[in-house]
C-alpha cells in the first residue's frame, strides 16, 4: 500500500516538474523568437528599402565616355549599393517579356531610353536624401530625367517607424507576461510542497537551509527549459535563414549569440527569483494559513 502511494507521489512530482519545464520552455521560446524579430527587424526593413530603385534616364546624344564615367561615379558613391546600366534594347526585351507582346511591331521604332538603375543603401532611402541625390545628378547635361517612387519611400519609412514602435511595446509586454507565467508555474510547484516546508521549519531547519534545495531544483528546471527553448530557436533561425537567404540572418553572429545567452540566463534568473519569493512566502505563513 505504501509502495503504491510512494509511486503515486513520485508520478505526481515528475508531472509537476514536467509541466514547469514545458511552461518555462514555451515562454522562453516565444520570448526568444520575439527577440530574433527585434534583432532582425532593421535588417528586414533595410532589405525592403534597398529594393527601391532610382532610375536615371540618359539622352540619346550622351557620349559613351560620359556614360562610363557616370557609371563609375555611381558605383563608388557612398549612397549606392549597386548601379546597373540598362540599354534601350535590353529595356525593350524586358518589356516584351513582361507584356508578352513586341510593342515595336506597332510603333515601328524603339522609343525607350538608355538608363542606369541605382539601388541605394537603406540609410539613404528617405525623401530628403533622395531629393538631394537627384538634384546633384540632374546638373549633368546628358541626363534627361531621374525617377523614383517618392510616395512608396514615404509610406515605407512611416510604416517602419510604426512597426518598430509597436514591436518594442509588444516586446516589453511579452517580457512581463513571460516573467508572470514562469513565476506562476514555480509558485504552483512550491505550493504543492508547502506542508513539507512547514514541517522542516517546525523541526528546526533554518530558512536558508529549507530554501536551498527548492531553489537549486528550480534552477535545474530553468536550465532544462532554457535549453529546450534554445534548440527550438535554433531550428526557427535555421529555417528562416534557408527560406530567406537574402536577409543573411546568421551574419550578425554576436547579437544572436548574445540573445541565446540572454534567454538562457533569463530562464535561470526568473526561476531563482520566483522560487525564492514563493518559498519565503510559505516560510512566513502560520500553520493554519497553509490550508487557504
Amino acid at each position: 500500500m505504501a509502495s503504491s502511494f510512494d509511486n503515486y507521489q513520485k508520478r505526481k512530482l515528475i508531472s509537476s516538474y514536467v509541466s514547469v519545464v514545458i511552461s518555462i520552455a514555451l515562454v522562453l521560446f516565444l520570448l526568444g523568437c520575439l527577440g530574433l524579430l527585434v534583432i532582425n527587424s532593421k535588417k528586414v526593413a533595410d532589405h525592403f528599402k534597398e529594393q527601391v530603385v532610382m532610375t536615371i534616364y540618359l539622352n540619346d546624344t550622351a557620349k559613351e565616355v560620359e556614360v562610363n564615367q557616370l557609371k563609375k561615379t555611381l558605383a563608388m558613391a557612398d549612397y549606392s549599393k549597386d548601379a546597373i546600366y540598362v540599354s534601350k534594347e535590353e529595356a525593350a526585351e524586358l518589356m516584351k517579356a513582361e507584356t508578352g507582346e513586341d510593342f515595336m511591331d506597332f510603333v515601328g521604332y524603339n522609343p525607350l531610353q538608355n538608363s542606369i538603375d541605382v539601388y541605394l543603401k537603406a540609410d539613404y532611402v528617405t525623401t530628403e536624401k533622395l531629393s538631394e541625390i537627384s538634384d546633384n545628378l540632374a546638373n549633368k547635361s546628358f541626363i534627361e530625367e531621374i525617377r523614383y517612387d517618392n510616395d512608396l519611400v514615404q509610406l515605407m519609412n512611416n510604416n517602419v517607424k510604426k512597426i518598430s514602435f509597436w514591436v518594442l511595446i509588444i516586446s516589453g509586454l511579452f517580457t512581463l507576461i513571460a516573467v508572470l507565467l514562469i513565476n506562476s508555474s514555480i509558485r504552483l510547484a512550491v505550493y504543492s510542497k508547502r506542508f513539507i516546508i512547514k514541517t522542516m521549519q517546525m523541526v528546526g531547519a533554518t530558512k536558508s537551509f529549507i530554501r536551498k534545495p527548492f531553489v537549486w531544483k528550480s534552477i535545474q528546471l530553468g536550465v532544462i527549459g532554457a535549453v529546450i527553448a534554445l534548440i527550438g530557436m535554433a531550428f526557427v533561425l535555421y529555417y528562416l535563414d534557408r527560406t530567406f537567404p537574402e536577409l543573411e540572418l546568421l551574419r550578425n553572429t554576436v547579437m544572436i549569440v548574445g540573445l541565446f545567452v540572454g534567454v538562457f540566463v533569463l530562464g535561470i534568473i526568473i526561476t531563482w527569483i520566483s522560487t525564492f519569493i514563493a518559498t519565503q512566502r510559505f516560510l512566513n505563513l502560520k500553520t493554519d494559513q497553509l490550508y487557504y
